[in-house]
């Protein structure tokens, strides 16, 4: 194990499985309210960010950089826990979400059902964001 793997082990307390890739899963819940809000990835760094700040950081795979969640749009997410699968290989941020959590502008990603029909709240326009 490197010392970058021991430093968010010991954050964590649990040993991390991030995979060939570098990269674990992150399910972002309402911690009030049990709402699934978005999928996610996550490397050690955006993990370490997360602790450390208590923002959401992620990994943006299409970008291939790091981001922390609503610091284009403002709709963030603060950290009330971070909770690991019993695994070690996917997170699961509890979070206070801060309007929409989807880029499309809905407070979920989850916002439809399989045979496409809505089920969510659009809560901004994204044109008006990004």
């Amino acid at each position: 194990m490197s010392d970058a793997d021991a430093a968010v082990g010991s954050e964590v307390g649990v040993d991390l499985d991030v995979g060939d890739d570098g990269l674990v899963p992150a399910v972002a819940q309402d911690a009030e309210t049990g709402e699934v809000l978005m999928l996610a990835y996550v490397t050690r760094e955006a993990l370490s960010r997360t602790l450390e700040t208590g923002r959401a950081h992620y990994y943006s795979r299409s970008r291939d950089e790091l981001w922390e969640k609503g610091a284009t749009s403002g709709h963030t997410q603060e950290i009330r826990e971070v909770r690991v699968d019993c695994d070690g290989d996917a997170l699961l941020y509890l979070v206070e979400q801060s309007g929409g959590a989807c880029h499309t502008g809905y407070r979920s990603c989850f916002y439809r059902r399989a045979d496409g029909s809505v089920v969510g709240d659009k809560v901004f326009d994204p044109d008006d964001v990004y």
